[in-house]
């Protein structure tokens, strides 16, 4: 099946074979550092996502692919579609916010957890917490927050600019398919020092 391409590698000999592997080596730098890049850029660890359920439904589906930007000195608002990670979930999650409040900073140290007025609707940016919901679900997600009553803005992996519909079925694909992840990486390889350029 693969006499051809096994001929083809001897005859090109060792020094092509070095050459092509420094090739394929330099695409995959490549593409790390685009993707570094673009999260510096856009201020987020994840610039790119896919959705992965159908809790957003209708506005997202399954397989769509988000671009996310997560400005340090813009507030969100209710409405707004966020991507967020809680501490030891390794899978974000794409839910609209529902509701937002402002922490109210003070320099007293003696108040309490319970006490209503330790909130205002007037500090902005790093001390927001949200409450979200997917547009799918019956209930918001206090649920999923692991003990958390709100999402801290450290929690926040980005705001929803943009999408492409069904792109990101081949990400899903190859999680649910580990074995067709192998086989498409091999293939890529196996395309590369092969490659006669």
């Amino acid at each position: 099946m693969f006499s051809e391409e096994i001929k083809t590698l001897r005859r090109l000999g060792f020094r092509h074979l070095l050459l092509q592997i420094l090739n394929f080596a330099s695409v995959i730098a490549s593409g790390l550092m685009l993707w570094k890049g673009l999260g510096l850029f856009f201020n987020t660890e994840s610039p790119i996502v896919v959705v992965l359920s159908g809790s957003m439904e209708p506005a997202f589906y399954r397989g769509d692919l988000l671009f996310l930007t997560n400005p340090a000195n813009e507030r969100y608002h209710t409405g707004d579609i966020t991507v967020y990670k809680i501490p030891g979930a390794e899978i974000p999650i794409v839910h609209r916010v529902l509701e937002t409040r402002d922490i109210l900073v003070s320099n007293s140290t003696n108040e309490s957890k319970n006490d209503p007025t330790r909130f205002a609707k007037y500090a902005p940016g790093p001390n927001q917490l949200l409450l979200t919901k997917g547009d799918n679900n019956h209930v918001d997600d206090i649920g999923l927050y692991s003990g958390l009553d709100f999402l801290e803005r450290r929690h926040i992996v980005g705001k929803v600019r943009g999408f492409l519909p069904y792109i990101g079925y081949v990400t899903i694909a190859m999680n649910d398919y580990p074995q067709l992840k192998y086989v498409v990486l091999g293939g890529l390889g196996l395309l590369a020092l092969i490659q006669r350029e």
